[in-house]
């Protein structure tokens, strides 16, 4: 079968198509064959040596993909041979198991059923950044755990962000749960994508009046933050939150320093959260992905320029153009089309 591997470390250079031998499931595991692969900034962080250096075994990147499970092994419940699929974290301390590649060997836990009527693109743009959104939505300490209609009514949101993956499905799964949404992005194009989404409001974070803005339409301020670039925005953060408010911290674009002043954040009884999937345990995501599935099905996280994430599609012998598209900040969601299932 063709996989894109890597031996070493370093830029997209480093990635390579091949040939392997196809693997066999084993208790607890299934195949799938990937029809789209999906391909996060995780992705190429973890391919450069940004999360630690040093030698690595042969490696297939990319943690999140969709396709059709094609062999179960042993103990296996819940799957069978020909279920339209997604998968997430496949590579997770399984170098080998990434989806940038035809087939891929998989734990069984990792993967779940594609509803009905939902594409290989929507599966394959799903994992790291859904789940991401998630888990950021319900770690505030007066909010739900679970997302469903109703379940955030009243509250506001702020998706700091909002044309990036992660703020796409921030913003679709807030309003969906009932939300008011606000977003922040940087200027008139990424605006539209984030309205297309569904904030219900949009300011560009470059504005003087930036925090004013934002408490027009949340006069008491905002109940959570799904927060993207914590150094950059922490004084608008700390400016627009309201007391026992929630800011939940998933990546720094930018790199700004993140000094969070004491004094403001006793004030305001704020609450942090980092959000890292690899740590957060599998019953938190696998909860996750139930609700995403659920909204999923209710039409409620669709992908694709008409619903502000544009597609950009690229073949698995251009696996290296889509990682480099991904590091030099393309907006949207980049995919690997691998086969036509």
């Amino acid at each position: 079968m063709k996989a894109v591997v890597h031996s070493e470390q370093g830029t997209a250079d480093v990635l390579r198509l091949t040939d392997l031998d196809l693997g066999e499931p084993a208790a607890g595991e299934v195949r799938l064959r990937i029809a789209v692969s999906g391909v996060n900034p995780t992705d190429w962080k973890a391919r450069s040596g940004l999360y630690g250096e040093g030698d690595i075994p042969v490696s297939v990147p990319n943690q999140d993909g969709a396709g059709i499970v094609d062999a179960v092994g042993p103990d296996v419940e819940g799957l069978s041979v020909g279920d339209r699929v997604w998968v997430t974290l496949a590579a997770h301390e399984r170098p080998a198991s990434g989806t940038a590649q035809e087939y891929t060997v998989v734990p069984a836990g990792r993967v779940f059923p594609l509803p009905e009527g939902a594409g290989f693109d929507l599966g394959a743009s799903t994992g790291v950044p859904g789940i991401t959104a998630h888990r950021a939505l319900t770690v505030g300490e007066d909010l739900p755990t679970r997302i469903a209609p109703g379940a955030f009514d009243g509250k506001v949101v702020l998706v700091a962000g909002g044309a990036g993956a992660v703020g796409h499905a921030a913003i679709q799964l807030a309003r969906w749960a009932g939300a008011t949404v606000v977003t922040t992005v940087s200027g008139p194009p990424k605006s539209d994508y984030a309205k297309a989404a569904g904030a219900h409001h949009v300011v560009n974070y470059r504005d003087d009046d930036a925090a004013e803005q934002i408490r027009g339409f949340a006069p008491g301020g905002v109940d959570l933050i799904v927060e993207v670039a914590a150094g950059r925005n922490s004084a608008l953060d700390l400016a627009v939150l309201k007391p026992r408010g929630t800011i939940a911290i998933y990546a720094n674009d930018g790199d700004a320093p993140f000094a969070p002043n004491v004094r403001q954040n006793m004030g305001l009884n704020a609450r942090y959260q980092f959000v890292l999937l690899y740590s957060v345990g599998w019953d938190k995501l696998t909860a996750a992905a139930e609700d995403l599935n659920a909204a999923i099905a209710a039409g409620a996280l669709p992908v694709g320029e008409a619903a502000g994430l544009p597609l950009h599609y690229y073949s698995l012998d251009q696996a290296a153009e889509a990682h480099r598209a991904v590091e030099c900040g393309a907006t949207g969601k980049v995919l690997l089309k691998i086969a036509e299932l």
